[in-house]
């Protein structure tokens, strides 16, 4: 068994979002997973994304609403006006143009002022022949396309999500820090209602807010950067070569625990691992503040 890292005494530091849930539906599960990936290109950061979307899970068509397969995906944006026009971009242009997809709300708010409009203006592509059908009080549009109908909801639900968990995992080298991420991602992608946004769920390039660079609204972080010692003011401790960064969004505060429980827990059980810490910013960031010896020892 390896020796346990050190996890440091310290929090990550998460910040308010708006999220949503929408189910791809499509003839396979191929073309629905296709689809989704699609409508989570791009999406990995708001510094320079205009929403942070991954996927949650595959959706067996037992539990579709056409019963056919289906994936889960979680957007999320700073605001709701954010969120829905990245949303419907993005329906837009990757689920409406991929063959025989559609697109159903996986979050239902009972308030008006939560919902975020999809089909409401997807519908317009239809150039008038368009129409809707009214089941279960869901508005569902059905607009014509070259291979029969493109089926979206007329509006999605939308919650107060959180955005920015996260876990710096330091190592003695590249491949066994990456191995112990690559672990630590996994274990996170098997829970619901959280998503990893950035490519394959881990991060080589770990920012600040800010840049020497006037343009830059955020740059490396050169405390973390192993190749900056002796330049810089460095966080790295003695033996660590190599750092990731997961970050997690979640649609309440239990998703993003749980998902940085299970990311600590199976990072700390991998060769290689020196230690285990977050980034935060003082708490000038955000309200939400999940401390690591608090999760492990959750999990322990």
């Amino acid at each position: 068994m390896p020796d346990s890292p050190t996890i440091d005494d310290t929090f990550a530091e998460a910040f308010p979002m708006r999220a949503t849930r929408l189910i791809i539906t499509a003839i396979d599960e191929e073309l629905a997973m296709i689809a989704a990936r699609e409508f989570c290109g791009n999406a990995s950061s708001v510094i320079g994304c205009d929403a942070e979307a991954g996927i949650e899970g595959s959706v067996p068509a037992s539990d579709t609403i056409d019963s056919r397969p289906g994936v889960a995906v979680l957007a999320f944006a700073f605001d709701k006006k954010s969120l829905e026009k990245a949303v419907t971009a993005r329906v837009g242009q990757n689920v409406l143009t991929c063959p025989t997809t559609a697109c159903y709300s996986g979050l239902h708010s009972e308030e008006k002022k939560d919902r975020i409009k999809v089909g409401a203006q997807l519908r317009f592509f239809g150039d008038g022949y368009q129409f809707s059908k009214k089941l279960e009080g869901r508005r569902f549009w059905r607009v014509p396309v070259m291979d029969g109908e493109f089926l979206c909801e007329d509006v999605v639900g939308s919650v107060k999500g959180i955005g920015g968990g996260n876990l710096l995992v330091c190592g003695t080298n590249q491949a066994q820090t990456l191995a112990a991420v690559r672990a630590s991602a996994a274990a996170i992608d098997a829970l619901p209602n959280a998503i990893m946004p950035f490519p394959s769920g881990i991060v080589r390039s770990g920012s600040k807010v800010g840049s020497k660079y006037p343009q830059l609204k955020a740059s490396t972080n050169e405390k973390w950067c192993p190749s900056l010692r002796g330049q810089t003011e460095t966080t790295l401790q003695e033996g660590e070569q190599a750092v990731y960064e997961i970050v997690i969004d979640g649609l309440d505060e239990s998703a993003v625990a749980a998902a940085m429980q299970a990311g600590l827990a199976a990072a700390s059980a991998m060769p290689g691992v020196l230690r285990i810490s977050a980034g935060n910013y003082g708490g000038k960031l955000g309200p939400h503040h999940f401390h690591l010896h608090q999760l492990e020892r959750a999990v322990s």
